[in-house]
């Protein structure tokens, strides 16, 4: 029944299970609006930059995402069709040929876009673009780099960083002068362990959750050892938060909300080392969530909304 609807509503079903445009535009709207007020607060400039360049640079990002969605369906092509029929590709509602041209279509109207309206973002594009086509191509070694899980997610995982470094260039590069700020980097440090927050917390299963063919982080470390792994990351990103707090400037107390956070974080896996159930585990991911969201607000955007409004 699915096979027989418009591809415009094939799309609108495959987005819904596999890239939320809602709830992913909302998380990437306050991601790019954080790493741009970072930015700016860093370098010491005052408000924020043109709503219009704002736009076209949460567009930009969005679309970068989408096409990493788009990217793993064709590196993933093989186990999801072996081990994961449910999911679009596999069950039929839409073929990689669709996606393709429509990854073809989001890649024109992003050079498009951009090289009209901004220029001097198109380097900083294609630095983020030739990493994806990389990350598409496995690095070359898809063999090796099966083999190395953690190497393999590593390296996958760089494309936060650099679509922060991107989006940050919409303030350092675009509309300011004197060049990229360290603390981006500080701000890029925390993406990427952040990024690896994330995938950890949604990969931790109990062992009756776990499916044949499906690399999870319980089934390569354990059960209880996945989790303390996942903690232990939540860990790291709060240090390297706190350190970009101190670098951007902000109030000791900063430190303090970034704490609070975390011990609210760090509740659903406790519990699940405890007591693994399948609901502490999806608690976990849910914490992976929260954390991200008020990291990215605390970090930028609540700080450049008090700039603003004070």
């Amino acid at each position: 029944m699915e096979k027989q609807l418009s591809l415009l509503s094939r799309f609108n079903i495959y987005q819904k299970e596999r890239f939320p445009i809602i709830g992913h535009g909302i998380m990437i709207l306050a991601f790019t609006f954080s790493a741009v007020s970072y930015s700016r607060i860093c370098r010491g400039y005052d408000g924020f930059i043109s709503l219009t360049d704002f736009m076209i640079g949460v567009f930009a990002s969005f679309t970068l995402f989408l096409l990493v969605r788009i990217f793993d369906e064709f590196k993933d092509q093989e186990e999801d069709a072996k081990y994961r029929s449910y999911l679009p590709v596999p069950r039929g509602l839409i073929t990689l040929a669709e996606l393709k041209k429509i990854g073809w279509i989001v890649a024109i109207l992003q050079v498009a876009v951009i090289g009209f309206f901004q220029t001097k973002m198109l380097l900083l594009y294609v630095i983020v673009l030739a990493y994806l086509l990389l990350m598409a191509a496995k690095f070359f070694a898809p063999v090796w780099l099966k083999k190395k899980q953690i190497l393999y997610i590593t390296s996958h995982m760089m494309i936060i960083p650099l679509i922060d470094l991107y989006s940050s260039g919409l303030d350092w590069l675009l509309v300011s002068d004197g060049g990229l700020h360290l603390g981006v980097v500080w701000f890029m440090a925390v993406s990427f362990t952040n990024g690896l927050v994330l995938e950890f917390g949604r990969k931790i299963r109990i062992l009756e959750k776990e499916e044949e063919g499906v690399i999870t982080y319980s089934k390569l470390y354990g059960t209880r050892r996945a989790a303390i792994i996942w903690s232990l990351l939540l860990t790291v990103t709060m240090i390297l938060a706190g350190g970009a707090s101190l670098f951007a400037g902000y109030a000791v107390w900063s430190l303090l909300i970034f704490f609070v956070f975390y011990v609210v974080c760090m509740i659903p896996a406790i519990s699940f080392i405890s007591n693994p159930t399948a609901i502490s585990s999806k608690r976990i991911e849910y914490a992976s969530a929260l954390w991200t969201a008020l990291m990215y607000l605390s970090l930028g955007a609540i700080p450049m909304l008090n700039k603003i409004l004070s």
